[in-house]
């Protein structure tokens, strides 16, 4: 099984471009939802006792989190030691699923891939990428964004010409969604092509 790391800065297109992935019948981990899995079951408790107050009725409050998070200057570390062990158990799960139905790739959507050194563990990188002023003006026209969280957000990624560089591939998402779609679809007709094996079987 081929097992491809999905990944891409804020507002980039990656969450779309996952989507269609899963529409061409790929298995797709979604790292975030993970995240949300794990606020909601295991991870209340943990994250209440490192940061307290941020849980309401058993859930992580993200809004609240992500404002600690953003202003405490030794709050992300403390954050990630919590989340990264059990995102890492759901994506492994995800993975031996898939290898059991024998499918023949597997794509894992992490935003923060290359920062958090994630990247060595996957096949291939495929990096979503779009203008700057494209992202930008994406991210501001989300619910609740503004300028100050947008660049403190950003201020956390690698930067976008630097992910590119590291890529295998790239998704242009500047465009319409049929040009990316094409792009997604050409790049799994050329998986396919590819010899069996992979990390995951080796």
């Amino acid at each position: 099984m081929i097992v491809v790391g999905l990944t891409g800065s804020i507002a980039m297109g990656k969450s779309t471009v996952a989507r269609m992935f899963a529409q061409l019948g790929c298995p797709v981990f979604d790292a975030d939802s993970a995240v949300h899995d794990f606020y909601r079951a295991e991870g209340a408790s943990l994250v209440e006792s490192v940061f307290p107050g941020v849980v309401d009725d058993g859930v992580v409050n993200r809004e609240r989190l992500a404002a600690r998070a953003l202003s405490e200057a030794d709050a992300m570390p403390r954050l990630e030691a919590l989340v990264h062990p059990a995102v890492a158990l759901r994506q492994a799960r995800f993975l031996e699923r898939a290898l059991g139905l024998g499918r023949r790739v597997a794509f894992c959507d992490i935003p923060l891939l290359f920062e958090t050194g994630g990247d060595r563990a996957f096949d291939l990188v495929v990096v979503v990428s779009a203008r700057a002023e494209v992202q930008r003006a994406r991210a501001l026209a989300r619910d609740g964004a503004n300028r100050a969280k947008f660049e403190a957000i950003i201020s956390r990624q690698m930067s976008d010409a630097e992910k590119r560089r590291r890529a295998h591939v790239v998704i242009d998402t500047n465009g319409p969604l049929d040009e990316s779609r094409v792009q997604a679809e050409s790049l799994v007709r050329a998986i396919a092509a590819l010899p069996g094996g992979g990390i995951r079987n080796a």
